[in-house]
């Protein structure tokens, strides 16, 4: 049973106090009691990543390089193992945890590479005998906050970016999903980089949380998480001018049109509506679909429903996991309350699952007859629910589409061209996609939103040198002639 939950200046620490880890495909498994930090330990991070950041980043691009590309590889050549520890203690099936954590070196190793491509411009001067040097420099230090719904690939693809660029990290992982912040951690410091680098700060939000935003030491934070702690985390470091990148809620439409390949835009909303039972930030809530084909659709969309298997995440056979915790399951059921009692027609399940073990099951949920006025279309509820909204045609869909205040992702599933593109050029979301499942992105390209779902610049790809450095140019008057 581990009881690690924090490693400060090159060491682990017990912390202040701790907290239990369950499993919540049974709860009788006890995984572990993770250490809590406070203040004066995220002090002692601070100053110590404050002394690290400088050697880092004069260690120079090859040893950046070897030192992400150690990590990715490791964690690719783990995935398995560390995938079953990610379905033991978040829930989502076995198969999905190995992806992730798959993926989750893939980022490392691409980053490893931007390390090299990280080159500057040499610019012409307007006064004569005057040379221009622009090139990017570390930020400092970055505070990384993650949620637990992808306990591995999210801290990554910040991780890794801050480290390729010669940044010190502080990561404040969700206490949800405190064994996989563990494992990833101990992948990370057991590489040659100087103590303090990088650090692991767990704790409670309402104080290692608000101490490390509010803290004149970090130059810049990265946050996943909902839009009120978004918000609240941008009022806190507003005062020491901290830069901010910010990836919050979601309602993310799929448009369903009349010319669509059915069997194809059932499979592709089923899987981004349910999939890690809908605990995703690129989750299809909301299906529009035109109305010459919306029954046929939604008698297809409860089959495939009601197809999906809901067991143990470690069990083979496992389709759809457990919610990740009570507190989440009893907030999930509330919205089903809540669906019902605004006229929603509930058409298949919204319900509490028992299985062999205790756990926090639920049967995926397809509501119909909705409103995109209603609360369950206008709030974020990361559950395995989604609502289907009837459309008169392709104007109409797409108003809906855009009647929102997030902008994450947002889909169409078409045959016409025409449509596609109008679509792809007037759907206000950050990432848009075309005859495929809203979930489901690349590692090598930009991701985020729009309105309430993004603030800053984009995660991952070569954009996120827009985040985690700061551009320097440097003017130098020429010598006497030779």
């Amino acid at each position: 049973m581990q009881q690690t939950g924090i490693h400060i200046a090159g060491r682990w620490e017990a912390g202040i106090t701790s907290i239990e880890n369950r499993n919540p495909s049974d709860v009788s498994d006890l995984i572990g009691h993770y250490g809590q930090a406070n203040g004066d330990l995220l002090e002692e991070a601070l100053n110590s990543a404050r002394q690290a950041q400088p050697t880092w980043w004069a260690a120079g691009v090859q040893k950046r390089h070897d030192v992400l590309m150690a990590i990715g590889t490791e964690l690719m050549s783990r995935a398995t193992e560390i995938g079953e520890l990610i379905a033991r203690e978040e829930g989502k099936p076995a198969a999905e945890g190995k992806g992730e954590v798959y993926r989750a070196g893939q980022f490392f190793t691409w980053f490893a590479a931007e390390a090299l491509r990280n080159q500057g411009d040499l610019a012409e001067s307007v006064r004569p005998g005057v040379e221009i040097d622009v090139r990017r420099e570390p930020v400092g230090i970055v505070a990384i906050v993650s949620p637990w719904n992808f306990p591995v690939a999210t801290p990554a693809w910040k991780i890794a970016p801050a480290l390729a660029y010669g940044n010190a990290v502080l990561w404040k992982p969700a206490n949800l999903t405190l064994a996989s912040a563990v494992a990833l951690t101990e992948i990370i410091t057991r590489q040659d980089i100087p103590a303090g680098l990088f650090n692991l700060v767990s704790g409670p939000g309402r104080e290692v949380g608000q101490h490390l935003v509010e803290s004149p030491l970090i130059d810049a934070i990265s946050f996943t998480g909902s839009v009120s702690v978004g918000r609240s985390i941008a009022a806190s470091a507003i005062g020491n001018m901290t830069r901010l990148q910010m990836e919050m809620g979601s309602k993310n439409p799929l448009v369903i049109m009349d010319d669509a390949d059915l069997d194809l835009a059932v499979s592709c909303a089923a899987g981004a509506a349910f999939g890690g039972t809908g605990q995703k930030c690129t989750a299809a809530s909301r299906l529009i679909v035109h109305e010459s084909i919306h029954d046929a659709f939604v008698e297809r969309l409860v089959k495939a429903a009601e197809a999906f298997t809901v067991g143990h995440a470690l069990e083979a056979d496992t389709q759809l996991g457990p919610v990740v915790s009570d507190t989440q399951l009893q907030q999930n059921l509330a919205y089903i309350d809540t669906g019902k009692a605004e006229g929603a027609e509930l058409l298949c399940g919204g319900e509490r699952l028992e299985r062999a073990t205790d756990g926090y099951y639920m049967s995926p949920a397809v509501f119909s007859g909705t409103r995109n006025d209603m609360r369950i279309n206008r709030e974020e509820m990361f559950a395995p629910i989604t609502c289907v909204i009837k459309a008169g045609g392709y104007d109409e869909a797409l108003n809906m589409a855009n009647d929102t205040e997030f902008g994450l992702t947002a889909g169409i599933m078409t045959q016409s061209l025409a449509r596609a593109s109008h679509f792809r050029a007037n759907a206000r979301a950050g990432c848009v996609m075309v005859n495929l499942p809203t979930a489901g992105t690349d590692y090598h390209v930009p991701f985020g939103g729009r309105g309430a779902s993004s603030y800053g610049p984009r995660e991952q790809g070569s954009y996120a040198a827009e985040f985690y450095t700061v551009v320097k140019t440097a003017y130098v008057a020429a010598g006497e002639p030779l």
